[in-house]
């Protein structure tokens, strides 16, 4: 078992494997700096084994920095659902609802923009924030929107900003602040139409990108991980305003018949995915997308 500080405190949480003969443990959460660590085998019929080792040194130099926000556009719906927030290092947790603000044209912040949830929607390594805009206040017909109206209101001007104070997993504050500044667009409630994606394929024998061109902006997380080409390994690419997808092998194109698996719970930048939309309009009827689970479109390499 492995403690922090002392043995009155519970054991770490984290994972233990047999790697290469030894016995290894992975931290569910980075170790902290300045903390002393006790760690206690205890072999099947044996006498325990201690000992003590010191977490990371503390350093003060200020290097982590927000290094992207997704959408990157400057005009967003006024529906849009989420926000990312990429930084350069692993961040500290618990902070963001005090560190992160979105602000009016006059500075004025806008109060309770992102939905507030203890706890923090990180990745695993603590690099990427996801923030969801109150859909409360999105969807039409709550009484979140119909008292306080969406975050985000067509034509007027926000600013996102995240303070320097924030401390990454070390302890140390950001090496400078950030701000993004955007404008509220026509709230998008129609489902991604996969007949309007533009598939480019590539030419066999290369290394070229296969590319999806999108008439409007996709999610970039979801992007990254539910379009995938079934039988081809390669890397993933997103860019020009997360309009456009490239995928490019780590073989080769062989000449003949593919296609694209589109998991249809991929998302446009309001929430809408390819089989039904975010928020429907009960006061219009009219039939609707009934796709489910995978999607796909064929290309051919030549």
């Amino acid at each position: 078992m492995v403690y922090a500080a002392d043995g009155d405190t519970p054991p770490m949480l984290g994972k233990y494997a047999v790697e290469e003969g030894c016995l290894v443990f992975h931290p569910r959460f980075p170790l902290a700096p300045g903390v002393r660590y006790r760690v206690i085998f205890q072999p099947p019929g044996g006498t325990p084994r201690e000992a003590w080792f010191d977490g990371p040194e503390r350093v003060s130099a200020r290097v982590t920095r927000v290094v992207h926000v997704y959408p990157s556009a400057d005009v967003l719906p006024s529906n849009t659902l989420r926000m990312y927030v990429y930084f350069s290092a692993p961040m500290s947790r618990g902070e963001a609802w005090k560190r992160i603000h979105v602000l009016d044209e006059l500075g004025k912040p806008i109060e309770l923009p992102f939905l507030v949830i203890d706890q923090e929607l990180w990745d695993p390594g603590f690099q990427r924030l996801t923030l969801l805009f109150d859909p409360g206040r999105i969807k039409r017909g709550l009484v979140l929107n119909q008292e306080m109206g969406p975050p985000i209101a067509e034509g007027r001007e926000y600013t996102l900003v995240i303070d320097q104070g924030w401390l990454d997993a070390r302890g140390v504050p950001l090496a400078e602040g950030f701000s993004k500044t955007f404008r509220g667009a026509p709230a998008d409630r129609n489902p991604p139409a996969l007949e309007r994606w533009r598939v480019i394929p590539p030419a066999s024998g290369t290394l070229d990108a296969l590319t999806i061109d999108f008439p409007q902006p996709m999610d970039y997380a979801l992007m990254q991980r539910l379009i995938d080409v079934p039988g081809v390994r390669g890397t993933v690419a997103i860019d020009r305003n997360e309009t456009r997808w490239r995928f490019v092998p780590n073989q080769p194109w062989k000449s003949g018949d593919y296609e694209l698996s589109i998991d249809t719970s991929l998302e446009d930048l309001a929430g809408n995915r390819i089989d039904r939309p975010f928020d429907v309009d009960l006061a219009i009827t009219g039939p609707g997308r009934n796709m489910t689970g995978k999607a796909s479109l064929p290309f051919h390499v030549q």
